[in-house]
């Protein structure tokens, strides 16, 4: 009974169609008719003019996207717990050739308003410091907590008077999306590139960058190739990614993990240490209650030396899920 993370969750079957449809000659590269496809689908998904492109992995989205907006000699402020800071092996720094990343502390991984222009304002705009280039939040976050349409538009207008880009992290956008209950668009408020995630959401080896400013689009075909992430059968990316987006998919399988998460945040009670807002829960239980639930067949990763963290999937199987809400109840 898996609930280590959503990456171990199987493709769905929808995705390997769509994988085996694309199983014929076509254009090599991006030239192929279902990669010409992505732009206006994902601008008829976000309502507005947007550039899709494919890449393997979601660490190579990210910092594809921010090497769009950051000189080597820049800085990207994000979250002390981002995503790019404690789990990409150093990428952002290889990717962006040194840049650096600058470090804000928040509730939840969330990073607000105030904490972006209080770095910014405290900064001399000199040679002997670090210049920020870009802002980079994620949506949900490392927690699974959610940014409000409202928050984002105010870190937005934060990074438009600072002239910082505004890159958001979206390996579990889909479940943010459906925790809001909004348009897709209003949850990535403002964002002048967004990755939008799928494999940890259904999908195999396919994550796209969603580029609202097309110069940024334009500099990253370059970045991608001298990057090796321009797969010369890219219609299999793109097969995957109109999987996901051109029906309800992506929108259907993060509903179904944010309801288990659900369920099993009820029967955790006081235990929770975040409120459950996307497909992550994170309990307060020891190593004598963390060996209990293991011995009755359940996988999680560990948080700490008093915490755990269990993640839900678009395919956990329901008696699993109700199986280990009892046992968390039971503890």
């Amino acid at each position: 009974m898996l609930f280590l993370s959503d990456n171990a969750a199987a493709v769905h079957p929808a995705v390997w169609e769509a994988m085996r449809a694309a199983d014929a000659p076509d254009a090599p590269y991006d030239n192929d008719a279902l990669s010409q496809r992505l732009d206006g689908a994902f601008s008829a998904l976000f309502g507005r003019d947007c550039a899709a492109l494919w890449v393997a992995t979601g660490t190579a989205a990210n910092c594809l996207a921010l090497a769009s907006m950051v000189p080597p000699h820049g800085g990207v402020i994000c979250h002390r717990e981002a995503h790019i800071e404690t789990d990409e092996g150093g990428a952002p720094g290889f990717y962006l050739h040194g840049a650096k990343l600058m470090l804000v502390d928040g509730e939840g991984g969330k990073v607000s308003a105030d904490v972006v222009e209080a770095l910014a304002a405290s900064l001399r705009g000199d040679v002997h410091q670090v210049q920020p280039h870009a802002l980079s939040v994620t949506q949900a976050s490392e927690y699974g907590r959610v940014y409000q349409p409202d928050e984002l538009a105010e870190l937005a207008s934060v990074a438009k008077r600072r002239g910082l880009g505004f890159h958001i992290d979206g390996a579990r956008f889909a479940n943010a999306v459906a925790f809001l209950g909004c348009d897709p668009s209003e949850a990535c408020q403002g964002a002048d590139a967004l990755s939008f995630g799928c494999v940890k959401n259904g999908g195999m080896s396919a994550e796209a960058i969603i580029f609202f400013d097309p110069a940024l689009a334009d500099l990253t075909r370059y970045r991608r190739k001298r990057a090796g992430h321009l797969q010369s059968k890219g219609r299999y990316q793109a097969a995957q990614l109109l999987a996901m987006v051109e029906g309800d998919l992506w929108l259907s399988n993060a509903r179904a993990a944010n309801a288990a998460a659900q369920h099993i945040a009820r029967a955790a009670g006081a235990r929770l240490l975040h409120p459950v807002e996307a497909n992550e829960i994170f309990l307060m239980v020891d190593a004598e209650e963390r060996q209990a639930l293991r011995d009755q067949g359940f996988a999680f990763y560990d948080w700490g030396s008093d915490a755990a963290r269990l993640v839900t999937a678009w395919n956990n199987r329901a008696d699993h899920v109700e199986a280990l809400a009892r046992a968390i109840a039971a503890l």
